[in-house]
This record gives structure tokens, sequence and C-alpha cells, in this order.
């Protein structure tokens, strides 16, 4: 091997731990919403928001990436989560009406 194929080859082992990784992320984001189903908790928490937002552009500063990418990164990954959190959300309450009703 030689030239770019074994550069190609580390990235794909990068992206692969990245796309894993993600998936781990919005499946604890699944965990997250029954817990605050449960628990009668608000989707939108703005102060960990905040907090993690500053966390993810600081750890980006560490390792060099641009501000811009760590930013529009993060509010992409965000409204991901925070939408499949949301529409879990609702339809456990949808379930849990349907329930009382019934």
């Amino acid at each position: 091997m030689s030239g770019l194929e074994p550069l190609r080859l580390r990235l794909d082992v990068i992206d692969d731990e990245i796309a894993r990784l993600l998936g781990e992320r919005f499946e604890i984001c699944r965990e997250v919403a029954v817990y605050k189903s449960e628990h009668e908790i608000p989707m939108m928490q703005p102060g960990r928001v905040e907090e993690v937002r500053a966390r993810y552009l600081a750890r980006g500063a560490e390792v060099d990436l641009p501000a811009d990418f760590s930013a529009g990164l993060f509010d992409l990954l965000i409204a991901a989560t925070c939408r499949a959190e949301d529409e879990l959300m609702d339809r456990l309450a949808a379930g849990a009406e349907r329930r009382v009703k019934s």
C-alpha cells in the first residue's frame, strides 16, 4: 500500500468510529427523553445546552478545530438530538394519554 491509500483507510476507520459514537449519543438522548417523560421534566433545558456548547467549543479549540466548524457541528448535533428527544417525548405522552382515557 502506498500513496493515499493508508491515509484514506485511517480516515475510514475514524469515520466509522464517529458514526458509532453518534449512534451511541442518540441512544443516550432517547434514554434521557424517557427519563424526562417519566419525571415530567421539560425537554428543553437551555442551561444544559449552553453548558455542553461551551464545553464542546473548548474541546474543539484544544484539538485545533476552527471555531465556526465546532459551533456549526454542535448546533447541527443539538438540533437533531433535541428533535429526536422531543419526538420521542411526544410519542410517550400520547401513549400515556391513551392509557389514561382507556
